[in-house]
Order: structure tokens, then sequence, then C-alpha cells
């Protein structure tokens, strides 16, 4: 049952601002749902792009409405009819109308008004470039990275924190444990490795908990790369790369072959607390006074897992996007430091040779598997060798054509596969084919199929948009709407980038629009952009630090997850020792908007919706950096 009862009284709101992530707002119930709702892109509309907004009301109330749009001085500079419905989304709301707003191109600030029988209903939204409108929303993506540091290294500035998990310096090596019977969790009964501690200290938290993972810190250091090397500036994002980058070599022990995967216990048992046994700031588990066969021993002293025993092959995936990640490394070091990128070319070469293309089942990502799940491996070997190539390329190395020969028929065999997807955490395909692509040393015939296949993945979500009310490309019911969304736009741009074929662009637009609040709920996915955005997800520092440092916005930037199945938010409760939180937009309940088997909640207690994560925000960076290229 959904958990929007639990409201906080407005006399005990005592760290209210304006709308920030991770304060305390009030609840409020209205008598009746409002009848009509206008959709923007909170965000912001690019000047030269197609332009949608949505009105969502009854059927009849928005029969014969139109649309007026006013700049700041209130002269009306657009006007127009509502466009034909394209379906109903709930009992409330049983029919939505598009609004196009592609005519208005000057920069400015507008409010769009309806008339007629829905009149009196607004909203503003903003045109201007894509650099004026990206480039803080990308700055901001690299703050919330900034938050998510674990170690030595950390930025008090950000967050007001202490350096943490210092005892990760001297982490102990444990046998990977095989997952519990309920697949969600992991057998506690931990066996030690012989042998001396590892340094497996810095890095980047998950999530909204502290355990740390090679398979999504190698996704968003390549991602964060890519960037670095094809798209403008960011403030910070080449030192925040690196300090990934730093933590990823400390999982690689190229003496020995081995990859270690992962840092922490996920969940215990009446014996042994994990991490996600206990909700608290990362410094607090330095102060804890704990020897072997204590509860809380492994919150402290972290254990470590190895994707492989010394020496033996790894899991292709996880050794495919490792060593597409140094090779990245090698890439935007080759100009100006040539004998660094050499080393980590070296790295890569080692990491891609160690890959088991033969025996890779069941494939290595976190332990338990299920909270990161992939089925495909064939694309990280492919993105892998592209990388080694184009970094081979530039050093001159004589193995860029051999790895080029390899990327190609990795793709290949990835499209012949039956583990086809699009770009998120668990499928870089879009990736490796567009770099592939960019040499321009493909005959013709593997061009068009690695065209045709990013052609695929843009037309799955377009058909899945022609039945959506909001053409979200996208399957609401399932984890991970909104990193799924901003794979499809970056996909969308990498095509255009690499072909000249601009025929996504306005499903590109949609796309973007709907993360930035042009769907159901009027919200921005975004924490800090647009109006209304998430205040309270489930992030512990979010959650806790704030109280101590005063200030609402240290996870501006995050992206979350987005609506989820109605099934999945059944039973939602405040974890323990948390504060508590929960918003509702003003005058509205998130109810209201619930539809097509969705639902949405901005609730501390709502992982499924509102939880944070590394790999959703560098898919957003990436995304819009790659947007932001247009100007």
């Amino acid at each position: 049952m959904k958990n929007m009862s639990r409201c906080v009284p407005a006399a005990a709101l005592t760290l209210v601002t304006s709308l920030v992530a991770g304060c305390l707002v009030s609840c409020s119930t209205p008598d009746a749902a409002p009848r009509a709702a206008i959709r923007v892109n909170q965000a912001g509309y690019m000047s030269g792009e197609k332009k949608y907004a949505f009105v969502m009301g009854d059927h009849d109330a928005l029969a014969g409405a139109g649309f007026t749009v006013v700049d700041e001085r209130d002269r009306t500079v657009l006007r127009g009819s509502l466009g034909p419905t394209t379906g109903p989304w709930n009992d409330v709301y049983d029919a939505v109308h598009t609004v196009d707003l592609s005519k208005l191109t000057r920069p400015g600030a507008f409010q769009l008004r309806l008339t007629g029988s829905a009149k009196q209903q607004s909203a503003r939204f903003r045109v201007g470039s894509a650099r004026e409108l990206l480039d803080p929303l990308r700055e901001d993506s690299i703050r919330f990275f900034h938050t998510q540091r674990d170690g030595p290294d950390v930025l008090p500035e950000e967050t007001g924190r202490e350096a943490a998990h210092l005892t990760d310096e001297r982490g102990i090596v444990y046998v990977t444990p095989r997952d519990a019977a309920d697949g969600e969790t992991t057998d506690t009964a931990l066996t030690k490795v012989p042998g001396d501690p590892v340094d497996v200290a810095g890095g980047w938290f998950d999530a909204g908990d502290y355990l740390k993972f090679t398979h999504t810190a190698s996704y968003v250091v390549g991602q964060m790369l890519t960037t670095v090397r094809d798209t403008s500036p960011v403030p910070g994002l080449t030192e925040e790369a690196e300090h990934g980058l730093r933590w990823l070599d400390r999982m690689w022990d190229g003496t020995t072959g081995t990859l270690y995967a992962q840092v922490g216990l996920g969940s215990g048992d009446e014996d042994i607390r994990g991490d996600h046994d206990a909700w608290r700031l990362p410094e607090e588990d330095d102060d804890l006074i704990v020897r072997p066969g204590d509860r809380d021993y492994l919150l402290k002293h972290r254990p470590v897992f190895r994707a492989n025993t010394p020496g033996e092959r790894i899991s292709p995936n996880l050794a495919g996007r490792v060593a597409a990640a140094f090779a990245l490394a090698a890439q935007t070091e080759a100009e100006e430091r040539p004998d660094t990128a050499r080393r980590w070319l070296e790295k890569a070469a080692a990491v891609y040779a160690q890959a088991d293309t033969r025996a890779h089942r069941p494939l290595v990502t976190t332990t338990p598997r299920s909270f990161y799940q992939e089925d495909s491996w064939q694309d990280d070997m492919e993105w892998a060798a592209a990388e080694l190539a184009r970094a081979a390329t530039d050093l001159g190395d004589p193995r860029g054509p051999r790895w080029m020969s390899e990327a190609v028929g990795w793709a290949e065999s990835y499209i012949r596969s039956d583990s086809l997807g699009t770009l998120e955490i668990a499928d870089v395909s879009a990736m490796a084919h567009a770099d592939l692509l960019a040499t321009d040393s493909l005959d013709s015939e593997s061009a068009s199929r690695l065209r045709a296949d990013l052609r695929r993945q843009l037309d799955e979500g377009g058909k899945i948009a022609s039945r959506d009310p909001f053409g979200s490309g996208v399957a609401l019911t399932e984890f991970d709407a909104v990193p799924h969304s901003l794979g499809l736009l970056a996909t969308a741009e990498l095509y255009a980038r690499v072909t000249g074929d601009h025929r996504y662009d306005a499903f590109a637009a949609r796309q973007r629009g709907w993360v930035f609040g042009a769907n159901a709920w009027g919200t921005s996915f975004v924490i800090g952009a647009g109006e209304i955005y998430p205040h309270c997800p489930q992030h512990q520092i979010a959650n806790l630090a704030m109280s101590r440092t005063g200030r609402g916005d240290i996870l501006r930037g995050a992206v979350v997850n987005g609506p989820n199945s109605a099934e999945q938010l059944r039973d939602v409760e405040t974890p323990e020792d948390a504060r508590h939180c929960s918003y509702t937009p003003p005058g509205s309940m998130w109810s209201d908007f619930d539809g097509h088997g969705a639902e949405y909640l901005d609730d501390v207690g709502a992982w499924q919706t509102v939880e944070s994560a590394d790999d959703f925000t560098s898919t957003a960076l990436f995304a819009l950096s790659l947007t932001a290229r247009r100007s």
C-alpha cells in the first residue's frame, strides 16, 4: 500500500526551504483532483528543436480548449489549439493532448496558458541554446559524484562529510559467496582467502548505500572518459573521471591477473550486519570498535570479493567494460602524456586478453547477482576492442588493426545473439557501435549492420512511444525507466552524429522532455532540475547529512529511477534510523497521476522510484553532453 498518509506536521518542519533535495515537506490532501494539468520540459527547450508540452484532463472539459504563450512582459507570442488526443491516462485524466511549441524559437522565459473550457491553468518554461540549458545540468551531475566519493579524498565542502572507510586500504579478500536461496542476498558464511590485504580505498558509492562495484564503476568511468574525449568541457569532469579510474586501477592486480569485483556485503542475517542493514553516515563505520565475529565487524572491515581467482579467466562482460575504461584513459592521455597512455593501454590489453569468451555463464556482475542483472557480454567485448583499436591508432601501436577486426566480430556476434537491448548499465552496444562507426575503418556491409542495429534500438523505443500518451519510449512498469529513457536519448544523438541522419531528433526531444517533467506526474526526475523534482531520495547521505550541514542541495544533479510497477510499491516504509521524508506536489497527491499500471512516490522509503545511482547519473551526463554538442 502506498505510503502517502505519513505526513509531517507543518510546525515540525524546521529545515524546510524552497524546493531542495532532502528537505522535509508537508503533505497536502486536496478536496478534489484538478481536472486539467499542463506538463512541460522544466529544464527548458532548445531553440531549434521540436518542442512538445502536454495537457491532461477530462475529455469533455478539454473539448475546444486552446492555448496561448506569453513572454515575461505578458505579451502573447504564440497561440493555437490543442493537438489531437494521444489517449487516456487514468480515470481522472481520460485525455492527453499535445501542445506543439516548435514555432517558438527565440530565447527567453515564457508561460503556457490554457484557454477555453480549461482556462486558468498555466506552466512556466524556458527556451534557450543547448549549452545555456544543459551545461548547468551537466555540472550538477559532477556534483553528485562528489557526494558519492569514498575513502580519503572526500570533498567536505560539498557534503560536510569526513573521510570514510579508510579500513578499505587493507581490505581482506574472501571467497565470493554463493547467492542465498532467496536470490536477493548472499550466503554470509564467508571464507578468507590466504594472502595479504589489498588496497581498495576510494572510488564512489554505487547508489544510496555504500557498496562499491567494479561493474558499475567501469561503466561510469567509460562514459565519463568518452564525454571528455568527444564533447565540450565540463568543469571538474576530468578530475572526477580520474578519481573513479584510480579506484578501478586498484581493483585490477596485473601482477597476479586478479580482478576484484566488489567491496562490502549487501545484506547480512541475525548474526552479521551487512551494508543494507544499517542506515548511517559512511564515516561512522570507521568509528566502530569491533572484533572478528562481532555483528558489525563487516561494516568496518568490509569484505572484498574477486571476479576470478588469480590468473584464471574473467567473466567477459566485466573484463570488457574494465578494458574499455582503461583504453579510453589511454586515448585521453595520448596527446599530452603518451608514456602514461601506453601504460593504460597495456592494462587494457591485459584485462581484455583474460576475458573468458567460452564458458561465460553465469556472468559476474555483483554479489548477489540480483543487484545488477546482465545477459549480454559480446557488447562489452566489442566496446573493449573498439577502444583498444582507437587507443592503438592514437599511440601508433601495431595491434590496432587486429583489435579493430575483433571489435567488428564481437559486434556481429552481439547482433546475432538473443540478448539484444538498448543503452543502460547492462548493454553498452550503442556506445560500442558508434565508436566503431566513427573510425571510418569499416567495410560497407559491417557499417550497414551497425547502423541498422542502432536504428533497431531506437525503433524499439519508438514503438513503445507510439502507445504512450506522453511519448515515453520505455516500459514504465519496469525498473529504471529514467536511465533507460536517457539511454535512448544518448543513442539518438550518437546515431545522428555518426550517420548524419536526424530522423530521431524529435523522438530524442520527447525523451528528454519526459525525464524533465513532460510526464504524467509533472516532476523532473533529476534532483534540482526544474520546479518540481525529487525531495526525498532513498540516499543515506542526503537524508542524514542535511541536518548536520544545514544544506538541502547536496544531492543536486542525482538521477532517480522514476515510476515503477504498482506492485513494487505496496510496502514502502521509512528505513530504521532514517529521518522521515515524504513529498507530494502542491495541491495534489502522486496517486492522482498514477496510470497505465505505473506509480511514482517521492518518499525516503521508496527505493523503487527515488533511489539515485551512479549509472543513472553518468548516463544523464553522457546524453546531455552529446545533446549540448549541437550548439
